[in-house]
């Protein structure tokens, strides 16, 4: 069980915070950023899961400021797009609101985690601070959009990896429709020439979202359960066994079939 509050900020900024029922707010914090579709039940879902298991979670709404239509959101009809300069923005006020609530965060308390649209975000806030333990992107932050620069993305995706001082966690999915495999080097590439320890999944046989159970076209519950453990994993290792930082760790793990053709790839519902 998990305890749920609602949040508004002073700038109109909403969010959901959870953390275990049956004893103080944890000093771990993980901040979950919601996929292109908004705060929906899916990212509330992966939130109460892994405060269940012992940590603290804020969902921030990204798209709380944006006024377009929210149903078409949601349907995935249209898309939000808010600049890496508001994002940022959003996101430093909401550490500023945990730590002003005194629950024991400490310097090195704080992971990021992003999912698709949403996964560029923890590299882009991390680039920027030095009290981030860690970052965790699922099917995201590789898309060549990600690595595009311009008004809304003034920084490029390279640039920013070359300034983390965390580790990261990349869970990919073969079968996915907007990431290809050749994505997927690029970014390993440039983490190991910048020197920055990861740890990169590629899940064989499996869509974009595999992770989504409100998504029964998309969810594989046996891959999704593999990624949990992974999260949870990484989670210890970074936060409860202290992450080396006298050491640079690259940790791949990938199977793709012979044939593999990403413009094979189909977007599934």
């Amino acid at each position: 069980m998990v305890n749920e509050q609602h949040i508004i900020l002073p700038n109109n900024c909403k969010g959901y915070l959870f953390f275990p029922s049956d004893g103080p707010m944890p000093e771990n914090c993980l901040i979950v950023f919601h996929e292109r579709y908004g705060l929906v039940q899916h990212t509330l879902d992966i939130c109460k899961r892994i405060a269940a298991a012992g940590y603290t979670i804020l969902a921030p709404d990204l798209f709380s400021l944006w006024d377009g239509d929210k149903d078409a959101l949601k349907r995935g009809e249209t898309r939000a797009i808010i600049s890496d300069t508001d994002a940022v923005t959003q996101i430093n006020c909401w550490i500023d609101y945990l730590r002003e609530q005194k629950h024991g965060f400490g310097e090195q308390n704080f992971v990021l985690m992003g999912v698709c649209q949403s996964g560029r975000y923890p590299i882009v806030v991390a680039s920027k601070r030095t009290d981030i333990a860690a970052c965790i992107v699922f099917y995201g932050a590789t898309h060549d959009r990600d690595w595009a620069s311009n008004e809304l993305q003034p920084h490029p995706m390279w640039q920013m990896i070359k300034t983390l001082q965390t580790p990261v966690l990349f869970v990919f999915a073969e079968r996915d429709h907007t990431i290809s495999l050749d994505n997927v080097a690029r970014i390993r590439t440039t983490l190991e020439a910048a020197n920055i320890s990861y740890r990169m999944r590629v899940v064989p046989d499996v869509p974009h979202g595999f992770l989504n159970d409100t998504m029964p076209g998309r969810y594989r519950s046996q891959q999704a359960e593999e990624a949990w453990r992974y999260l949870f994993k990484f989670l210890d290792d970074v936060l409860v066994k202290n992450w080396p930082n006298d050491r640079v760790e690259w940790d791949l793990h990938s199977i793709k079939s012979r044939d593999y053709n990403f413009h094979d790839n189909i977007r599934l519902e």
